[in-house]
């Protein structure tokens, strides 16, 4: 006897056929080894259902109406998940050409009519189990992705995938002729912070200060990142200097507003940031590597000229790079 595990008896069991007598005997074939049914009396409902519920298995008859089978299961695959969802053809057909074309639809195994039931809900088990096993692993892989891409300590994008976007949307701003602006932040006094309150105190006040920028940053294709120490960076595509400068702006009164205590800090009594802007329209073959060296002046500038403040890159005080 087959005993199902309590995360197989959850899965959920798309049945698509015509016939309602077959229909019923799948159902209740499968209830009894636990399964969720849902059903589709053709190829049509059976998309619909598909898109709404995402079942972790198909079982779809090959002859039916209108859309038949095969086409339903070449439609299936365009829809989301439907690549990784298996898909089990009951058919009446036995011939090599209709199980050569279910596979080549995109079909993971076949049963035929009459239905063979011990056979069956054996096919049906392994598929389910293969498709939450593959479920794990890519869910795995994903975070294991994440973790090598996040800053441990705020948990917002570390250098290395702060480099990988830069260079993405450097590219991409290329190609689109687009600005692409970038603002890098050092924490005014840092050293100072740990020194007077300790290496754990830095640690939070970093945390607070990514969390304040990560919050402020509204579109999905901004990036904040943790770029190395104190310092922060946020890559912001296809945006303007005038829009850049806001942002930094808005990111060095947020930082203020959180009212952190600094009381060796030389211009305020609490925590506050240096911000460099800049803001560029990359040209083709150009090196990413430029807007950061620009941002990394204008950052400078801005420590220079007293600290807890923004300035943009300015192309007269930077023409010796060749701006």
């Amino acid at each position: 006897m087959i005993t199902n595990t309590p995360s197989e008896c959850q899965a959920l069991v798309l049945i698509v056929d015509d016939e309602p007598f077959i229909r019923k005997q799948l159902r209740l074939s499968l209830e009894r080894e636990g399964y969720r049914i849902v059903e589709a009396q053709d190829g049509r409902e059976a998309l619909v259902v598909f898109q709404q519920l995402h079942p972790d298995i198909v079982l779809l008859d090959a002859i039916m109406p209108d859309i038949d089978g095969f086409e339903c299961c070449t439609q299936l695959q365009s829809l989301e998940g439907g690549q990784h969802t298996p898909v089990l053809m009951i058919t009446g057909l036995e011939d090599q050409e209709s199980v050569d074309r279910a596979f080549a639809v995109g079909a993971i195994d076949y049963v035929t009519k009459p239905i063979h039931w011990p056979v069956l809900r054996q096919r049906v088990r392994r598929l389910i189990e293969q498709f939450q096993t593959q479920q794990k692993l890519e869910a795995a892989n994903r975070e294991l992705q994440r973790l090598v891409t996040i800053d441990g300590l705020t948990q917002i994008a570390n250098r290395r995938r702060f480099e990988e976007y830069c260079i993405q949307e450097w590219q991409r701003m290329a190609r689109e002729q687009l600005p692409l602006s970038l603002i890098l932040c050092d924490v005014d006094f840092f050293k100072s912070y740990n020194d007077t309150y300790g290496h754990q105190a830095g640690d939070r006040c970093l945390q607070e200060i990514a969390k304040a920028i990560q919050n402020t940053i509204k579109r999905p294709a901004d990036l904040a990142a943790r770029y190395g120490g104190e310092e922060f960076a946020v890559i912001l595509p296809a945006t303007a200097a005038e829009g850049a400068i806001f942002l930094a702006e808005t990111i060095c009164s947020v930082v203020r507003t959180l009212a952190i205590p600094h009381r060796k800090s030389l211009v305020s009594s609490y925590v506050t940031l240096s911000i460099g802007v800049a803001t560029e329209i990359p040209q083709p073959n150009s090196d990413f590597q430029t807007i950061i060296v620009v941002a990394d002046r204008a950052l400078y500038e801005a420590k220079t000229a007293g600290r807890d403040r923004v300035k943009p890159y300015n192309k007269q005080s930077t023409a010796i790079i060749g701006f």
